[in-house]
């Protein structure tokens, strides 16, 4: 069962790290911890849920509704938060670019796509930008505002 966990992203380590916050705050030894105690861990572990966000942790993974959570679904709780993570720090990945590029932080501003031509010829990189910005800059204004860069982002990927 670890092993197919394994796959979701969680290294050999991390899966010890559980292990160990798992049967530190199983304080019964019942197999099994609450809410609460699943907030602790996750605090040992760096992390700072809301009720809500514990709330839909549990009832995410939790199979037969006893409110409690076992270490396999405990595994798939940390998969899911790390995979949250990820998406957050990809987000803000592309904010910076954005913002590199000239945007604004709070995703206004828009960027010049004869700046983007530039930079790309300017770095030697391979990437098809003419085809990327006519598939994101629809109305041909010549800018690419925060959404249009993100799609950009997402096909070159």
């Amino acid at each position: 069962l670890v092993k197919s966990m394994a796959n979701q992203a969680l290294s050999n380590d991390e899966i010890e790290a559980c292990r160990e916050a798992f049967a530190r705050f199983d304080k019964d030894h019942s197999g099994a911890i609450d809410m609460w105690e699943l907030r602790a861990t996750l605090q040992s572990m760096g992390q700072d849920p809301t009720d809500e966000e514990l709330f839909d942790m549990i009832a995410e993974v939790d199979s037969d509704g006893s409110g409690e959570i076992d270490f396999a679904e405990f595994l798939k709780v940390i998969s899911s938060q790390k995979s949250k993570l990820a998406k957050q720090d990809d987000e803000s990945d592309t904010v910076d670019a954005f913002i590199a590029l000239g945007g604004k932080a709070d995703k206004t501003g828009e960027i010049s796509t004869d700046k983007l031509r530039a930079i790309i010829k300017d770095f030697g990189l391979t990437i098809d930008i003419d085809r990327l910005i006519r598939e994101t800059d629809i109305d041909h204004s010549g800018y690419v505002d925060y959404n249009e860069f993100r799609l950009m982002m997402r096909e070159k990927a």
